[in-house]
């Protein structure tokens, strides 16, 4: 069942599909009507299954689910990973490389693959200050401790040398 996020305790797992392009405005309906219905039919025979999802900055789509009452089992991530590949296909970007880098340059969030985010840090077009999201966070509460922080307090700061 879709919960409100706050719902949700800081157990909640969580998973992060960057997108390789901002959405346009004119598909984020599709993508908030899509993302809904795929949530709502996620293990829908499980009555106390709570899941609740963002789309941050036109660009990042966020699922969260409690397992703490119903295990997620290898099927069910594999429910969800077809789900991204079809959107992935739908519009035309990628959602499941996790070797690109998405951080802040002033108001815009970038997406660069890994190997130009280290040439922009060596040009010092971003220092350890810059605003970088880790995608790779698991649960709830490091998705808001730090998922978005800057880059000398993340993964990414061993690139800062």
């Amino acid at each position: 069942m879709i919960v409100d996020y706050k719902e949700l305790p800081e157990t909640a797992k969580v998973w992060i599909y960057p997108s390789s392009r901002k959405f346009y405005d004119t598909e984020i309906d599709g993508i908030h009507e899509k993302i809904t219905s795929f949530l709502s039919s996620w293990k829908t025979e499980e009555e106390d299954f709570k899941v609740s999802y963002k789309l941050l900055y036109n660009r990042f789509i966020v699922l969260f689910a409690d397992d703490s009452k119903i295990p997620l089992l290898n099927p069910d991530i594999d429910a969800s990973v077809l789900f991204i590949l079809q959107l992935q296909q739908e519009y035309s970007v990628e959602l499941l490389d996790k070797m690109n880098v998405c951080f802040k340059q002033g108001q815009y969030v970038q997406y660069k693959d890994l190997k130009d985010f280290k040439k922009l840090l060596k040009n010092k077009s971003v220092t350890g200050k810059s605003i970088v999201f880790d995608n790779l966070v698991t649960t709830k509460d490091e998705f808001e401790n730090y998922w978005e922080v800057p880059i000398s307090e993340s993964w990414y700061s061993r690139f800062l040398k």
